[in-house]
């Protein structure tokens, strides 16, 4: 082989050491730095320090007694959290769109979804690695969930409240 050729192969294998010693450091940074969370709710955009005032809430009927009104999260790195429930879906996973964001590498990045349907709520697995259990059982569809039923995702129990 010539000298330019060995040196064009030095080259391009100093190239791709210093690309996969970048990406290592890439990888490195985003389990270092986490996942990024987006702030949620009313007050978001407005600067730390000061409160606006609040808005008179539109007037709405009366909320059903007795179905739940909440989703707690009873057990795991987020417990305590709660999250009333309204007319909308509630997206469970890692990623951070989702309305209650998990930091379990046990959970997928959109693992779950609560949603209303007929005044009942219901839960589906949304095709996660580790499953959705209910009530001890894995689900492979829409199960409706009633008041009390722990929910569990990845290292997390979750469950629907009064």
């Amino acid at each position: 082989m010539s000298e330019l050729v060995v040196t064009l192969l030095r080259l391009g294998y100093l190239a791709l050491l210093w690309l996969f010693v970048l990406a290592a450091l890439g990888v490195l940074r985003k389990d270092i730095f986490g996942t990024r969370v987006t702030p949620r709710g009313p007050g978001r955009d407005r600067p730390r320090g000061r409160t606006a005032p609040r808005p008179a809430a539109p007037h709405t009927r009366a909320p059903d007694r007795t179905g739940p009104s909440r989703l707690v999260v009873t057990q795991g790195p987020l417990a305590g959290t709660t999250i009333p429930l309204g007319p909308s879906s509630i997206l469970v996973g890692r990623s951070p769109s989702c309305s209650l964001v998990l930091d379990d590498d046990y959970s997928s990045n959109r693992h779950a979804r609560f949603f209303p349907k007929d005044g009942t709520w219901w839960i589906e697995d949304l095709g996660s690695t580790n499953g959705t259990m209910v009530g001890g059982a894995r689900i492979t569809e829409p199960i409706e969930v009633s008041t009390g039923t722990p929910v569990r995702i990845g290292q997390t129990l979750i469950e629907l409240r009064r």
